[in-house]
């Protein structure tokens, strides 16, 4: 049972994705601006969360309060997913829906996230231990996330 980081770019096809996005914005009245796909593309591009400063640092001809209103609506449209961690940057990634499902490890001290997916079997293990827990506590659980705070190896 293993832990697999995720350094480089999701492995997924694009085209699929500004697809699934386009369908999803055009269902709740938005349009898939411009803009809007040049966030995305930054994002899969990173293959990990980002904070607003380093989307604008990826894609500079965005203009920072254009990208922070587009990863809001984004964000309210399911697109996007915010991670706050107790700085002054929140960090944003695509949807698990677009990315599937995956968790975090998260450096207190330089606040880099890093994207990493659990093995089948230790998913599994995770998921009875937590549907475990929540039945006995009378608790209905929609899905689950798991975030490890620590020090990376750069920070060590």
């Amino acid at each position: 049972m293993t832990a697999v980081p995720e350094t480089h770019a999701h492995n997924i096809d694009l085209s699929d994705v500004h697809q699934q996005i386009s369908s999803r914005l055009t269902r709740l009245d938005q349009r898939y601006t411009g803009g809007r796909r040049r966030l995305v593309d930054a994002l899969v591009a990173a293959g990990r969360p980002l904070t607003l400063p380093d989307i604008v640092a990826s894609a500079p001809d965005l203009a920072q309060s254009s990208a922070y209103r587009n990863l809001d609506v984004l964000e309210q449209s399911g697109v996007v997913r915010r991670i706050s961690i107790g700085n002054d940057h929140a960090h944003f990634e695509l949807a698990e829906s677009l990315l599937g499902h995956h968790h975090h490890l998260i450096c207190v001290e330089c606040s880099t996230i890093e994207d990493i997916h659990l093995d089948d079997e230790l998913e599994a293990v995770v998921d009875a231990g937590l549907a475990k827990v929540a039945r006995e506590a009378g608790f209905t659980p929609l899905h689950h996330s798991l975030d490890l705070h620590g020090t990376c190896a750069n920070c060590s």
